[in-house]
């Protein structure tokens, strides 16, 4: 007999705890998209940042070849022991070998 009267409030907190379930896992799915898109733009900021430091940096401390650019377009540096390099979107400087470097188009 006893059972029978806890039957329907045993069913009704399995239907509670069930429903409590799926939301705390969608909720958790949702947190979980959101936390990565926001990685994925820290991400490219600062890899932004690090690319105009780096520029900034070069174009103080290095000598701009005139006339002369990257493969894509990029601006070329000298630095002090007369290596040419670009700096990538990343912020990191990649070294150009004579064959690289060209006239600048219009």
């Amino acid at each position: 007999m006893k059972t029978m009267k806890k039957l329907p409030t045993l069913l009704f907190a399995m239907a509670v705890g069930l429903s409590a379930t799926l939301i705390a896992s969608e909720t958790q799915a949702q947190v979980d998209t959101a936390i990565k898109k926001v990685g994925q733009t820290g991400k490219k900021v600062g890899q932004k940042t690090a690319s105009v430091a780096v520029k900034g940096a070069s174009a103080v401390k290095d000598k701009v070849y005139k006339g002369k650019e990257g493969p894509d377009g990029q601006t070329v540096y000298i630095d002090k022991m007369d290596r040419k390099y670009y700096v990538d979107d990343k912020g990191k400087k990649i070294y150009l070998k004579k064959s690289e470097i060209r006239d600048k188009q219009d």
